[in-house]
């Protein structure tokens, strides 16, 4: 029996060591090197005034990581069947009287979503791309992938400028959307993905920033002069000039955030609220410079950095400039915030491994 024991446990090592030898084959991460955190002072200094957040339950349902909102204050999000589980999904809509309704059976997890001027949503679906859905809940396919036949394989956040230009990231055109996959692209450090236009009226889609660095939110500007997309993995916001005399061009429009940036909204005066995952994580960022041991830890999910429930959101100026942050240090009403939509005084925070969408009231 003793040496049954010892045989058994002799395999599963072995087994252990090719599954993780396997999955790091194809992992190829490069050193990067983050900046030092900035120190939490002034406008980025730590509260708690997240902590009267409310919570909007979703049925059992998870992971709200965008919010849409009609014209008469019913909500929309995408949700998947469990907090771990994305296999499977739905849109689900949230009357005024909070009743649960399901507004279309996609079968996959649906992040970014947003109306258009014919009151369609425009999503990002795991599966298909970039879709619109009408009022019927039935679904068209507008891109799967860009005008180079690269994937939209992990598209995730979209927004629609006053002319019906429809603007959206894509996180990668290398891997499928998977919680490991996921990992792999933050610990990576390589470009991919990118940020699109999509034309409504000639069906084209346009490469406007042709990689990113785990592309996340995006938000037109008031003008749509310019807009932005969240480069998460290096703590940043990005910049692509649509008109002036920059057009074409994109640059860094806020960098060296205290957190992993995710959802942008923008508010009805033109500065942006900028929701984060959680904050930065000292191991995370020590490890970055190492493409050995973050290709060894590719193989063993257990031994990497976990995202820590800390609620945080920031609100910029149209120049970028940070103007105040909010947040639940505790993680026990926000535990993260994907994104922030602004509704008649409320902020409505959502979180992709959220049971509930939060709602904040704003007090200033």
């Amino acid at each position: 029996m003793h040496t049954q024991i010892k045989t058994l446990a002799s395999t599963v090592v072995v087994f252990c060591i090719l599954v993780i030898s396997f999955q790091s084959c194809s992992f190829s991460p490069v050193a990067w090197s983050p900046p030092a955190k900035p120190e939490l002072i002034g406008p980025i200094a730590e509260n708690e005034l997240l902590s009267t957040t409310e919570w909007i339950d979703l049925g059992g349902w998870y992971g709200p990581e965008d919010i849409a909102i009609d014209s008469v204050g019913n909500l929309y999000c995408g949700v998947h069947v469990s907090k771990k589980d994305f296999s499977d999904g739905r849109i689900l809509k949230i009357d005024t009287l909070g009743v649960i309704s399901t507004y279309c059976n996609t079968g996959s997890w649906v992040a970014g979503l947003h109306f258009d001027r014919q009151g369609n949503l425009v999503a990002c679906d795991q599966k298909r791309g970039l879709i619109r859905v009408d009022q019927q809940g039935k679904i068209t396919i507008l891109a799967s992938e860009d005008e180079q036949g690269n994937k939209f394989l992990i598209p995730n956040d979209v927004d629609i400028a006053s002319d019906g230009m429809i603007y959206f990231s894509n996180t990668s055109s290398k891997y499928r959307f998977s919680r490991s996959n996921i990992r792999k692209v933050l610990l990576e450090v390589k470009p991919d993905g990118g940020l699109y236009r999509y034309n409504p009226a000639t069906r084209q889609v346009t490469s406007l920033i042709d990689s990113s660095f785990f592309g996340n939110g995006v938000a037109v500007s008031l003008h749509s002069d310019f807009v932005l997309m969240a480069d998460l993995t290096k703590y940043r916001i990005l910049r692509h000039w649509l008109k002036g005399e920059q057009r074409g061009q994109t640059e860094v429009f806020v960098q060296n955030l205290p957190g992993l940036p995710n959802g942008i909204s923008r508010r009805a005066d033109g500065s942006f609220w900028i929701g984060f995952s959680t904050r930065r994580n000292d191991l995370l960022d020590k490890i970055q410079g190492k493409p050995a041991i973050k290709k060894m830890l590719v193989g063993m999910p257990w031994l990497q950095p976990k995202q820590e429930a800390y609620g945080m959101l920031m609100h910029l100026s149209q120049e970028g400039e940070i103007l105040k942050t909010y947040y639940d240090t505790t993680g026990e009403k926000v535990a993260e915030a994907s994104s922030v939509e602004e509704h008649q005084g409320h902020l409505y925070l959502g979180g992709d491994m959220a049971g509930h969408i939060g709602k904040y009231k704003l007090t200033d």
